[in-house]
């Protein structure tokens, strides 16, 4: 990153589904202590989408308020990451591309590996934007997380979008210094072509992203990266919140800090606010921790955070990110706290109704009910073309 040219993300928006199932009533269902889930996992609740919503409805309704601020001008690039794709070849940001109303000269790419895959689009974004610092690039996270009923994963589903514009002087974030990187070949969780859900092998993916931890960090502090004490923040990709605390230890213990429990809580807790209530979202999810340190906090300005993204699989990435002074004017906490409190709650059976459910694949005209409270909605599917439009 050029030393004389800010990039960053200008501005940070999510929005989640319409509906919600908290884990007291899964735990009704399947007869667990509800603790299992409160405090094992950290969760206490999962969105869950209509049949009118999917990643393409979130992602649209996510950016949208980017638009609605900063306007389409400039916006030369849509890069969409998400492990829950629609289409195995149209990109699922062309339909935001066109909700959106961009223009048509635009670039728009998708961009997949498991749950990194948002943080290879806003670095790929960074460096079209130093190309050119005319440039705005539209960065969407957005995924619908989901595994085999009454299996040991349906604790961790959830579903959301974060949307982010990267531009030449931000707001927000300044992208900063070297990224340290890792990759190993693992099976600890994928999803061949021809199943709905995911194969997961737990005790292995908690192994390799504490792995992916050790091995990011350490290849950041090789490239001259900035040591633990210049961080006054944590940000973890989060499958379940529990995992970000066990990062963190991971982290401290490869840097050779005093492990300090009330120091651990203060660095992590803040990120949690978005993710246990929302679930896992695969590449939004540690987006969603970012936004929520800095709704949760004050007194960041000008402090480096650190970020950590994880992909199953796996690829990592330690990043460092300056918060720019006064960045609290330019948050949507309120917005944000909406779209989670504006969900409709629902038991476990209507729950189950909707999973059980799958979209026609003869071909044929099918109109979809209308569900949604977001502002976008997947009207149909029609000779094996989604349809989708304003609600």
């Amino acid at each position: 990153m050029s030393t004389d040219l800010a990039i960053g993300v200008h501005d940070l928006s999510l929005r989640t589904t319409s509906l919600v199932l908290p884990h007291a009533e899964l735990a009704r269902y399947n007869g667990s202590d509800v603790a299992k889930y409160h405090k094992g996992l950290g969760q206490r609740a999962m969105s869950v989408p209509t049949e009118d919503e999917d990643i393409v409805t979130m992602a649209a309704a996510a950016a949208l308020p980017l638009i609605e601020r900063h306007g389409p001008d400039d916006v030369t690039t849509v890069v969409l990451a998400t492990e829950s794709s629609v289409d195995q070849s149209k990109a699922a940001g062309v339909y935001v591309h066109s909700l959106l109303g961009l223009a048509s000269n635009t670039r728009v790419v998708e961009v997949k590996q498991a749950c990194y895959g948002a943080t290879a689009g806003l670095q790929f974004a960074a460096g079209l934007v130093h190309r050119d610092p005319r440039q705005r690039v539209l960065v969407i996270a957005s995924d619908v997380s989901q595994y085999d009923l009454d299996s040991p994963g349906e604790a961790t589903q959830g579903a959301a979008a974060a949307a982010m514009l990267v531009t030449a002087d931000p707001a927000l974030l300044e992208l900063t210094g070297p990224s340290g990187l890792f990759t190993a070949d693992v099976m600890d969780f994928w999803r061949p072509n021809y199943r709905a859900t995911p194969l997961v092998n737990g005790k292995e993916s908690v192994a390799a992203y504490l792995d992916a931890v050790e091995g990011a960090w350490r290849d950041y502090r090789s490239q001259g990266g900035l040591p633990l004490t210049d961080f006054r923040g944590f940000c973890y990709h989060q499958p379940y919140t529990r995992m970000a605390f066990k990062a963190h230890r991971q982290l401290l213990e490869t840097a050779g800090a005093h492990l300090d429990e009330e120091a651990l809580h203060r660095d992590v807790a803040p990120t949690t606010s978005y993710n246990e209530t929302v679930g896992n979202s695969y590449t939004a999810s540690v987006y969603l921790a970012l936004t929520a340190l800095l709704e949760n906090r004050d007194d960041l300005d000008g402090r480096t955070v650190g970020l950590f993204s994880y992909g199953s699989g796996s690829v990592a990435e330690f990043l460092a990110a300056r918060v720019r002074p006064g960045y609290r004017a330019h948050l949507r906490q309120e917005a944000h706290r909406r779209a989670v409190e504006d969900r409709q709650v629902i038991d476990y059976a209507t729950y189950r109704s909707l999973r059980e459910r799958s979209l026609p694949t003869d071909g044929g005209w099918h109109e979809l009910p209308h569900r949604t409270q977001g502002p976008f909605r997947l009207t149909a599917v029609r000779d094996h073309q989604r349809i989708y439009e304003a609600a």
